[in-house]
């Protein structure tokens, strides 16, 4: 990263622009930033690191108050900086958060930060981001550091070295942690501490879940937890050792029981089943004895006579229903010939009534066949006829059509030509009209200069004038109190004249006052003072004198104000007359707002100048459109005329020829008379049809009629009607089937009851004791019932009991994962956190990862220590805990080579611990660089502490700095050290005063 430039505007010290050109300053490779204190040296590196990441370092950040207090009001704080990165040239320009003044009322604002992000590409500058937050991972990508890291590497800070140098482990921790983003090491920590807390809970939450089991087994089987089981202490080996034995050993208790049940159960269902076996057995003997005489009763009330006499109906209702399907044909063969019949002479009469028929056609009753056929030809032929007349009747309506249209664009076309002719006579006076507006309007507009002159000098006429209404009194009554003033001053004299006069008259006595007893007179110079002057009543002494000569001086100086104020209000008030012009304010008012009116017309003939110029044009250009259009409506009025007559004649010789085919129909137009013709052949031809259909109808209700009368013959009756009277409904067939049916059944059933040997012999014994049968069934059922409830009682809590044995068994397997886990967890994270035994330096992993960084650190530091400090200095880095520390890992040293001693470098002065802080800065500026990635950092500042140094040091210190000007590096050095500027040619001062800071460019 190399700085071309950088313009700050009201920020930190400056209330001003400043720039700072560092390409002039970067040409000998080293310049100095120097300055008093508090002039704003820093506030420069601010700016650079403002414009990378919209934040300063350190605790300015923290103040939040980056606009200079100095600037005016409404500037906007400013920061932008022209840099290249990558080998890309870059401008970025960034506003921080401020508080401005209300564009509207009183009180301030909050304005927002801002930030705006450019590329030069080809010789222009191309946006690339506007949002901060886009902006600000852009740059940190094109640096390649954070801001903590470029402040370490490209800034190095005033007296930030000297406290990383003397720093504890835990304050060096934190520095480098943040320098390094090593923050993932942290976050392992944090994460086996949570993970720790996490399976502690989980472990906590298994054990009670086996203890939540241990109750309910406890539960299930009415006994107590085991003896040596602690709610309290849920370790595993317990739980294993334990609740396992525990509960298998209720488990097996639970399985005898079972097998006890299952025994008694056996036997209740054998006695149920013997008391069962024999309820139904005497239940079954007195149901066949009762069968057997129900039985007998019905075959005494039922005969075979009854049942032949049905049987006969139902065949007879059987064979007539045979012919049941030829009677319905016979039935609707006839309401065919009827309906048909009905619809032949409809079809005739509706023949009849369209249109003009034939005088001779057949009537509805003697139409025949032939008869029918000629006319239908007849009708057929006429069709024809028209058939052949319709291409001239659609081309009639085309041309009638057609004639319409070009009647209609005929007359539109010679109004069109009407209209246009009228409107080119008009079109002139328009035009001159215009042109005349136009003129008028141009010479307005050269009278709008001066028009705006006198409008000024009228306003200012009008304000000097409205003045004068409140300067005028103010003028008299500066003049009177100018007055009063005076006579005043003229009384308070005489006042003290007579004040003064009559202390000179008395003044013997004021001498005599003062003499003292031996002493000498002042004016004859004795001794003796026989007879001294007394004062007289009220006489005036110096005291009075002053106070009268005070209030004189009093008066006049107020008079000398009021002069002064006088003149001031004279010299406004001849001012005023003189720009007002003697006229009063409504004069003024007056001329004022003619003036306005004057300017307001003349401006707005000149505002209308470019449309009355597009006006003119436009009129120009319509009498050229009108005079084409015209011309060209008049040649279609022409063309259109002709083709008028064309169509015309043709239409005549068309309708000559079809009013010789409508002639007699009584139609007016061909399709009027395809349409009749259409119908009479449509009517005729549905005559013939139904005429056909009534023929063939006849003969199907004859062929029916004869199919019947065999049948009924062939079932045996003696004619269709006795057939008629056998027939029977469905139902009434399926009722009397029915009732066939179980009439059989019945009587079957009676015989086979009868003479079954089974009832008979059953019959023949007594009756069995059913009540005595069914209280012995009860008593062994009630007693089954209650060695089936202890069966399935033991059955639940076996089933049960295997449950949580298996619930038992999952959670202790489910626990000891979980108990492995955070043992090992526990370990890991006290080893992480320095805090095992296994952990001999009793160092957190960040920090041992920082150890490894320190220690490259120190390697770099090492290498230019030993040129600044003549090969004497060198730092150790040790992993003991210094005196205090709780943990260690990061602890550094100073080795002193000419004694061989290792000290604390709270023992180094203050110009070696200036060096040595310089050598680490830079050693941590060379690893950060090398951590990033090698990010190339062309500029690199040092701040402050080159005072504390002897000549020869400050020489070994400059030479290293020299040397970080090597591959075109640019080093600024910050510093307020007289003798720097004289090391240094190249030189950036920055001065400060009441109005704010600036800054100098010096290049030598």
């Amino acid at each position: 990263m190399r700085l071309h430039s950088l313009h700050i505007t009201a920020f930190g010290p400056f209330a001003d622009t400043v720039e700072v050109d560092f390409d002039a300053l970067s040409d000998t490779g080293l310049f100095l930033l120097s300055g008093p204190t508090g002039a704003g040296k820093s506030s420069v590196l601010d700016a650079v690191c403002f414009a990378l990441y919209g934040d300063v370092p350190g605790d300015r950040s923290a103040a939040g108050r980056l606009r200079c207090d100095q600037a005016a009001d409404g500037v906007a704080p400013r920061v932008r900086m022209e840099m290249t990165l990558k080998g890309r040239r870059f401008r970025i320009e960034r506003s921080p958060r401020w508080e401005r003044p209300k564009k509207r009322g009183t009180g301030l604002t909050t304005q927002q930060p801002s930030v705006a992000l450019l590329e030069r590409i080809d010789d222009t500058w191309q946006p690339l981001s506007t949002r901060l937050d886009e902006t600000g991972h852009l740059m940190t990508d094109l640096v390649g550091l954070t801001l903590p890291q470029f402040c370490q590497v490209a800034l190095l800070p005033q007296g930030r070295f000297q406290a990383f140098l003397r720093a504890r482990s835990e304050d060096r921790h934190a520095l480098l942690r943040q320098v390094f983003r090593t923050g993932r090491f942290d976050r392992i920590e944090q994460w086996l501490r949570d993970r720790r807390l996490e399976l502690q809970r989980s472990s906590t939450t298994h054990g009670r879940g086996v203890a939540d089991l241990v109750g309910r087994v406890s539960e299930a089987t009415g006994s107590a937890v085991p003896v040596d089981w602690d709610v309290a202490d849920l370790s595993l080996e317990a739980a294993d050792g334990t609740v396992a034995g525990w509960v298998s050993d209720h488990l097996d208790a639970t399985t005898t029981d079972l097998a006890l049940a299952d025994a008694e159960r056996t036997q209740c269902d054998l006695l149920v089943a013997s008391a069962t076996a024999g309820l139904a057995a005497g239940r079954a003997l007195d149901d066949r004895q009762a069968a057997h005489a129900a039985a007998t009763a019905r075959l005494a009330d039922h005969d075979e006579t009854e049942l032949s006499e049905r049987s006969e109906r139902l065949r007879r209702a059987e064979r007539a229903e045979a012919l049941a399907d030829l009677d319905v044909a016979v039935e609707e063969d006839a309401s065919l010939v009827a309906r048909l019949t009905q619809q032949a002479q409809a079809a005739i009469a509706a023949w009849k009534r369209v249109g003009d028929t034939d005088e001779t056609a057949p009537t509805e009753t003697d139409a025949g066949e032939t008869d029918l056929s000629a006319a239908l030809a007849a009708a057929r032929r006429a069709l024809d006829v028209v058939d052949a007349a319709q291409p001239d009747a659609e081309r009639l309506h085309e041309i009638t059509r057609t004639t319409t249209d070009v009647a209609a664009r005929l007359t539109e076309a010679a109004a069109e030509a009407d209209r246009l002719g009228a409107e080119l006579e008009t079109t002139p006076l328009l035009l001159h009209a215009a042109e005349e507006s136009l003129a008028a309007a141009q010479s307005a507009a050269e009278l709008v200069a001066s028009r705006e002159s006198a409008l000024s000098t009228a306003r200012e006429q009008a304000r000097a004038a409205r003045e004068l209404v409140t300067v005028s009194p103010a003028l008299a009554a500066a003049r009177e109190e100018r007055e009063l003033a005076r006579e005043r001053v003229a009384r308070l004299k005489e006042t003290w004249l007579e004040v003064r006069e009559a202390r000179l008259d008395g003044m013997a006595a004021e001498i005599a006052g003062a003499l003292a007893v031996g002493a000498s007179c002042p004016v004859c110079g004795s001794h003796d003072h026989p007879h001294l002057a007394v004062a007289g009543d009220g006489s005036p002494d110096a005291a009075g004198e002053r106070a009268a000569r005070k209030d004189v001086d009093d008066a006049e100086g107020l008079l000398v104000v009021l002069d002064d104020r006088l003149r001031q209000v004279e010299a406004q008030h001849t001012r005023l007359l003189t720009v007002s012009d003697g006229r009063s304010a409504d004069e003024a008012a007056q001329v004022l707002d003619e003036a306005a009116r004057e300017h307001e017309r003349v401006a707005a003939l000149a505002r209308a100048v470019p449309g009355l110029t597009q006006d003119v044009a436009r009129l120009r250009s319509a009498g050229d459109e009108l005079q084409r259009g015209r011309d060209e409506a008049a040649q279609r009025r022409t063309d259109l005329e002709a083709r008028l007559e064309l169509h015309r004649a043709e239409s005549e010789r068309l309708r000559a020829r079809l009013d010789d085919v409508l002639a007699g129909s009584g139609c007016s137009s061909v399709g009027a008379l395809r349409r009749l013709r259409q119908r009479q052949l449509d009517a005729l031809d549905e005559a013939c049809v139904a005429h056909d259909r009534v023929t063939m109808a006849r003969r199907d209700l004859a062929r029916a009629q004869r199919a019947l009368s065999d049948a009924a013959t062939g079932a045996g009756f003696g004619s269709v009607e006795e057939a008629r009277g056998a027939r029977m409904t469905a139902g009434e067939r399926q009722s009397l089937a029915d009732e066939i049916v179980r009439l059989e059944d019945v009587l079957r059933a009676a015989r086979a009851v009868v003479d079954d040997p089974d009832h008979c012999a059953a019959a023949a014994l007594p009756r069995p004791d059913l009540t005595a049968l069914a209280a012995a069934h009860t008593a062994s059922e009630s007693a089954a019932r209650t060695a089936h409830a202890r069966h399935d009682e033991a059955t639940r809590r076996r089933s049960r009991l295997t449950t949580l044995a298996d619930e038992v068994t999952e959670a202790l397997q489910a626990w000891r994962p979980v108990r492995d886990e955070l043992e090992l967890t526990a370990r890991l994270a006290l080893l992480v956190e320095g805090r095992s035994a296994d952990n001999a330096l009793q160092m957190r992993l960040s920090a041992y990862v920082l150890t490894h960084r320190l220690s490259q650190v120190v390697a770099a530091a090492n290498e230019r220590l030993a040129r600044m400090s003549d090969q004497r200095y060198s730092l150790e880095h040790t992993g003991r805990r210094g005196a205090g520390e709780t943990r260690g890992g990061l602890s550094l040293l100073v080795r002193d080579d000419w004694s061989g001693e290792s000290r604390d470098p709270a023992t180094l002065s203050g110009g070696e611990t200036f060096v040595v802080s310089l050598a680490l800065a830079l050693g941590l500026a060379d690893v950060i660089t090398q951590e990033a990635g090698g990010a190339d950092l062309d500029t690199l500042f040092v701040d402050e502490g080159f005072g504390s140094l002897d000549a020869d040091t400050l020489d070994d210190v400059m030479d290293t700095l020299d040397g970080l000007r090597d591959g075109g590096r640019v080093v600024g050095v910050v510093s307020h050290v007289a003798e720097m500027q004289t090391r240094i040619p190249s030189q950036l001062r920055v001065t400060k005063g009441r109005d704010g800071s600036r800054v100098a460019l010096a290049v030598g």
